[in-house]
């Protein structure tokens, strides 16, 4: 299988002060999904522009006709999900049925204050999680759902005519723990990662590619639990946040080399960030470029 590669835009600028020209020319390059943080705000963004994840989804639907469109992620920090039903079955019709939801536990950044809560404790983050998944899968293919449960609620939810995607569109779970994990491998159609968090600082290379291969082996297991193979599942690999940092994106070989690396751990699909300057994102955008349509190529 060829490895597919797939970009995620930060919502950080007005959609017709180069929001829009990103997501079309992301088509353009021949990405296989335009990703967008699903976050109200988010770490050194927080005092500039952002913008919501699925008026841009929508708006990229739009002005795209192939590449699929995603979250990376959507966490229950501030998502209910009934309302979140309700517009990604808007979303996948004005779509045709590009698209997916990377959907994951949350963090303790700003989303998990905005609401006027105090943020959850990893266990209730858990918690919340392994009952919000669930109850969405139900609410995206079934006609009516009521339930009743910990932390959500719903009372005859219709969503008629449901998901363009059948039975749903398909859920990228992210997850590291065993937990999350089983919730990847019972409901997700693939699985994301952005690495080990804690060899971000002072990790090396190699100490991730064996920390991820420890994770992907950990999903295998979770997948044989359910007697599910764990091959029928894609994996997704968020760049930018492992040791190596932005260095893949520095020239085509670097790229090919890391990217050959993982692909040789059964991932599926690389992420790699549209270029943002003067930020941890930055990159020059013609070999951003350059990597994106000669990449591919090289890692048949």
């Amino acid at each position: 299988m060829t490895l597919r590669l797939s970009t995620v835009i930060l919502p950080y600028r007005r959609w017709h002060e180069g929001s829009r020209s990103a997501w079309v020319r992301a088509e353009e390059l021949g990405f296989h999904t335009g990703y967008t943080y699903d976050h109200l705000s988010w770490r050194s963004f927080r005092d500039g522009p952002w913008f919501g994840a699925v008026p841009t989804l929508t708006a990229a639907a739009a002005v795209t006709d192939r590449m699929r469109l995603g979250t990376l992620v959507t966490s229950p920090n501030f998502r209910h999900p009934v309302t979140l039903a309700k517009e990604l079955i808007s979303l996948d019709d004005i779509s045709g049925g590009r698209v997916t939801l990377g959907i994951g536990a949350g963090g303790t950044g700003f989303d998990a204050t905005a609401l006027g809560q105090e943020p959850w404790t990893p266990r209730e983050r858990a918690d919340r999680f392994a009952e919000f998944v669930p109850l969405l899968d139900r609410l995206l293919t079934e006609d009516s759902v009521s339930y009743e449960g910990d932390f959500y609620a719903a009372h005859e939810a219709r969503n008629i005519p449901g998901c363009v995607q059948r039975p749903r569109l398909p859920f990228a779970v992210a997850a590291t723990g065993p937990r999350g994990l089983r919730l990847a491998a019972r409901h997700g159609q693939a699985w994301v990662t952005t690495g080990d968090p804690r060899l971000y600082e002072d990790g090396t290379p190699e100490q991730s590619v064996q920390a991820i291969r420890g994770q992907a082996e950990r999903l295998a297991d979770a997948c044989a639990e359910l007697g599910r193979d764990v091959t029928g599942l894609d994996k997704i690999l968020l760049t930018g946040f492992t040791p190596d940092r932005s260095r893949p994106l520095e020239s085509l070989d670097a790229f090919v080399d890391f990217a050959g690396r993982h692909a040789e751990l059964g991932f599926t699909e690389i992420v790699v960030h549209w270029p943002i300057p003067d930020s941890d994102f930055a990159a020059d955008q013609k070999v951003f470029e350059r990597i994106v349509m000669e990449a591919p190529a090289q890692l048949r």
